[in-house]
């Protein structure tokens, strides 16, 4: 990825909104990709139940309901947007949850008093709706030798910032785009050493290593297992790489995957998180979902 990349691309993607929650209010599930911007209504297709018996709605954070910002400490949470996300859930029977690659432990604090079903760092941790946590299992020592390497280079270039969310170790150069170059070189070394027991994950302006065989697709689909989320119509909207593995799962699952700015290769995109934040107010109103 380029440093261009690390550019806010609200500006450039397909304006989508009026699109998707018209077609969301008359559920439809695309059996084929539609055209970029445009949504299949074919009727054999559509889905019949209203809205709160029909869909399960599927969140990533960063980028998607929150602005980036220069620091992952840094992100702004409005109360509003936790008041929509609750009612969002009251109405679709619980069946809402958070993707995220940060920690399950962070996105309850952002979003406090809510605690909705969850996965943390990209899959590796996952709470269902019955408030279950399950944690993929890790060899700690290998990634304390990580956190000491790149908390070094951190001490070095005090325009980097180390994520450290327990499971993985994040660096972000968002503030000095000039070192992406000297993360990669450190991470892809250090990924070398650890072996295939962890992978590197491709963020905005950020580079990760995490645990492998688990991600944010395999997160969606232990929950489209699980009741409540289980025999309705998934709905996933991301933002970037991390998300390309929940974004095949949906479609494969007769959903849809929804895209936010110009990194996103799905057919619907939102413009920006104001425009998924105004998307989720309308849909849900002051009270719930109509349907």
């Amino acid at each position: 990825m380029t440093d261009a990349a690390c550019e806010r691309t609200d500006r450039s993607a397909s304006a989508a909104t009026e699109l998707v929650y018209s077609a969301v209010q008359d559920p439809v599930a695309a059996s084929a990709g539609p055209a970029r911007g445009e949504i299949d209504r074919s009727p054999e297709i559509a889905a019949r139940q209203s809205w709160r018996d029909s869909w399960c709605l599927f969140l990533d954070v960063d980028g998607t309901l929150l602005d980036v910002a220069e620091t992952p400490d840094a992100v702004v949470v409005a109360p509003e947007l936790v008041g929509v996300l609750a009612r969002a859930a009251a109405a679709l029977g619980g069946a809402v949850a958070l993707i995220s690659g940060r920690s399950i432990d962070t996105l309850d604090r952002l979003f406090a008093p809510l605690r909705l079903p969850s996965a943390g760092v990209h899959g590796v941790e996952r709470r269902n709706a019955q408030g279950t946590l399950t944690r993929g299992a890790i060899d700690w020592l290998p990634l304390a030798t990580a956190r000491h390497a790149m908390l070094e280079l951190a001490h070095r270039h005090p325009h980097l910032t180390l994520e450290d969310k327990g499971l993985s170790l994040a660096l972000h150069w968002r503030r000095d785009p000039s070192l992406e170059g000297t993360v990669r070189a450190l991470l892809a070394g250090l990924a070398d050493r650890l072996g295939p027991n962890f992978e590197l994950q491709q963020g905005v302006c950020v580079l990760e290593i995490k645990p492998s065989r688990q991600d944010k697709g395999t997160a969606v689909e232990a929950f489209l297992r699980e009741s409540p989320f289980r025999g309705r119509i998934p709905l996933f909207i991301g933002d970037d790489l991390s998300d390309e593995d929940a974004f095949r799962v949906v479609e494969r699952h007769g959903g849809w995957a929804i895209g936010v700015g110009a990194r996103a290769n799905t057919p619907l995109r939102f413009t920006g998180p104001a425009a998924v934040r105004d998307w989720l107010a309308q849909l849900v109103g002051p009270s719930g979902f109509a349907g």
